[in-house]
């Protein structure tokens, strides 16, 4: 305490507006975190700043077998190997994965998520472990031995990601799992009234929360609330729409992560080899080549790879469950977007291709808009991941992955890219879901499911639509 009284300027409340000065208030100068030797950091770091333990993401990881093999290389060129070498794991590791279905899927996303949160949070510990607060990352609630003994403050951070995931998978389970939810009935009570027990499980957290706010530490409890929350905003509820994207079929969950891979290796490597123009000041080594280079051989990858899953039923039909087998499901009708069709080719293209006609998928088509969003917007979300490792001064959330940083470190595109594709499906590609109009009606009381279907049936003899017999049998 002794040192918050002397950062805020005099021996009153440091939570003042008179004791705060306009640096610390800005909090840059006074999170104590290192600042990366190759310009991740700000560089403005001051003689005062306090003392926080070292970050794990500055270490290296890098194994040794890995590190004797290119011992000698330049560190430039070493890095690249890692990397390279760490790329094609992972991306073995991804087709593993997609080999051993959807559920496996889900458990791999979720699995990221939180780990994800860890990493977001764990900066914000640091923060806080600057100023002798202990007890941010915890759910149960610290004596603080410097208020005394009955004084208890905390901030129930991991609480928060249990509430909102909750929510989110009850809702899934809510839309995908009818036919389960039927058949048990306290799952029928918890579906019924799944938002309120969500709601009430929040609300138990907020008033904790309010509980636990301390003289003294007001500022700091609500940075990190609202630091919580932010970050539950960007994790939780974009990683819920990757799953949900997966529903919609495995293509729109393999192909957005692909292109965004894609792009990632194709920009990395066309700025290694050709870069020479920088592209953005938050991210010195991104280049114009890179950025360029990257684009072209994405759109062409993404259109390729979008031609080779429309051929399988395993991969463009929706996930589905099955209450006979308790188990998923991918058997479907393929949509027509799936369907291959004859497309004729504009004036130009005919002239210079010497073709007419050319035999296309349709999610051909919308790849060529997927690949230029991940490749045109979708780095922007780790220009943003860039500016808050800046302002922190750190190189990298963590170090998870030798020479590529921490989970977050690669995947603060995906995560954008997974809100397009939820919104561009939603948009352009779904229409109305027959199989969860059927859940719905099964949830209903029998007397209105009897309605329904007596005003079902009219209109559908209206329009001509049931054979006589049908109509005279009903």
């Amino acid at each position: 305490m002794t040192e918050l009284r002397k950062r805020g300027g005099g021996g009153g409340d440091p939570d003042s507006t008179e004791n705060i000065s306009d640096k610390e208030a800005d909090g840059d100068d006074r999170l104590g975190l290192p600042v990366d030797a190759e310009g991740e950091g700000d560089g403005d770091s001051k003689a005062d700043t306090p003392d926080v333990p070292p970050s794990t993401a500055d270490t290296d990881n890098t194994p040794q077998c890995l590190n004797k093999a290119l011992e000698g290389l330049p560190p430039r060129w070493k890095n690249y190997w890692i990397r390279g070498v760490l790329s094609l794991a992972m991306i073995s590791g991804f087709f593993l994965i997609i080999y051993m279905g959807p559920v496996t899927l889900i458990l791999v996303v979720m699995t990221v998520q939180i780990k994800c949160f860890q990493e977001i949070i764990t900066i914000g510990y640091r923060v806080y472990k600057s100023y002798e607060l202990p007890w941010f990352r915890t759910l149960s609630w610290i004596t603080n031995q410097e208020m005394g003994p009955k004084q208890k403050f905390g901030h129930p951070a991991w609480y928060f990601l249990i509430c909102v995931n909750y929510f989110f998978y009850g809702e899934t389970v809510a839309d995908y799992f009818g036919a389960l939810v039927q058949r048990e009935e306290p799952l029928q009570f918890l579906a019924r009234y799944h938002r309120f027990i969500s709601f009430a499980l929040y609300l138990a957290g907020f008033c904790m929360f309010v509980l636990s706010l301390v003289k003294k530490h007001y500022r700091l409890q609500f940075y990190m609330f609202a630091w919580t929350h932010v970050t539950l905003l960007i994790v939780v509820t974009q990683s819920h729409l990757v799953i949900q994207n997966l529903f919609e079929g495995m293509i729109w969950f393999i192909v957005p992560i692909s292109i965004v891979i894609c792009n990632d290796i194709m920009a990395y490597l066309f700025g290694f080899f050709f870069g020479r123009t920088p592209l953005i000041k938050l991210s010195p080594k991104k280049t114009w080549e890179g950025f360029i280079g990257g684009f072209f051989s994405t759109v062409v990858f993404g259109f390729i790879l979008a031609y080779l899953l429309s051929r399988f039923q395993y991969f463009v039909c929706p996930v589905g469950f099955n209450s006979e087998t308790n188990g998923f499901t991918v058997e479907c009708e393929p949509s027509d977007i799936f369907v291959m069709q004859e497309y004729t080719l504009p004036a130009v293209l005919q002239n210079t291709l010497g073709w007419k006609t050319v035999n296309l998928y349709p999610f051909q088509i919308h790849s060529i808009f997927l690949s230029s969003f991940a490749s045109l917007i979708g780095p922007f979300g780790g220009f943003f991941t860039s500016g808050f490792k800046r302002a922190f001064k750190i190189k990298d959330f963590a170090n998870t992955i030798p020479g590529h940083g921490g989970i977050m470190d690669r995947f603060d595109c995906q995560y954008l890219m997974a809100t397009f594709t939820h919104v561009y499906i939603a948009s352009f590609i779904r229409g109305p879901n027959p199989s969860k109009v059927l859940q719905q009606l099964l949830m209903l009381q029998p007397e209105q499911q009897l309605s329904i279907f007596h005003t079902l049936h009219s209109h559908l003899r209206e329009r001509g639509m049931l054979p006589p017999a049908a109509a005279a049998q009903a």
